[in-house]
């Protein structure tokens, strides 16, 4: 089943024919109404997975946290009652 993607809006839609047997209203994008193109990312590229952990062990590598100082230190929002754009 051939799969066809919106360029603009990024809406999928799969179809039981092959686009060149669509009308010509038939290739729109139901949603935007831009031309729909075949799907680039057809196939699942990852060959496996990023990050494997033991089954017996499922949280991070040796237990440690590697990022603590990433964290934020101070208050997450403002307290002033201002806005953030001005």
């Amino acid at each position: 089943m051939p799969t066809l993607a919106c360029q603009v809006c990024g809406r999928i839609v799969e179809t039981p024919t092959p686009i060149d047997t669509l009308a010509p209203e038939e290739r729109r994008c139901p949603r935007c109404g831009s031309t729909l193109d075949v799907e680039r990312r057809s196939t699942d590229r990852r060959a496996g997975d990023r990050r494997k952990n033991p089954p017996d062990s499922p949280g991070p590598p040796g237990g440690i946290e590697r990022r603590i100082s990433d964290r934020r230190q101070g208050p997450r929002r403002r307290d002033d009652g201002t806005s953030f754009g001005g």
